[in-house]
């Protein structure tokens, strides 16, 4: 199965309007009791979440998991900082690539892949307010062209 490809849970569609993505990485998460369940009922919010290196090691941080309902005292903290599993030459290499100005770690998707959940982290730079402008004129021009295809095949 190519990357990004799975049952899609979440989608962090803001950060694909405030950054440029550059490369992107498949990467597991180490879960904790009724997590996955949770995710399972979609129950997750990437919005405001990021990735940060320490140690040699990946975290996310800020991605909101709710309770599981049927949990009891064996539920997680929703917000907890959580460790990414990626081979060390893709943590190397982005190591490499952060240390340079203007770029982050910014998770993309949450999706489940062979019963396993995973994010997709995409290496972002950030956008200009310009930059953003153009992106949006660029959308409602094709926008525009699709609508008139489509109403010239009606005809």
């Amino acid at each position: 199965m190519p990357k990004g490809a799975g049952k899609m849970i979440a989608q962090n569609k803001k950060a694909y309007h405030d950054y440029s993505i550059e490369e992107t990485y498949e990467a597991g998460i180490v879960l904790q009791g009724t997590e996955i369940k949770s995710i399972r009922q979609g129950k997750v919010n990437l919005k405001d979440s990021y990735a940060r290196i320490e140690k040699g090691e990946v975290f996310l941080i800020g991605m909101h998991i709710s309770p599981y309902e049927q949990g009891n005292r064996y539920n997680h903290d929703p917000l907890r900082e959580r460790k990414l599993l990626l081979h060390n030459k893709e943590i190397s290499k982005l190591i490499g690539e952060t240390k340079e100005i203007g770029y982050s770690l910014v998770p993309l998707k949450l999706y489940l892949k062979n019963g396993y959940a995973k994010v997709l982290i995409g290496l972002a730079k950030g956008k200009k307010k310009y930059d953003k402008r153009e992106d949006l004129k660029k959308k409602e021009a094709k926008r525009e062209v699709e609508r008139a295809f489509r109403e010239r095949q009606k005809m």
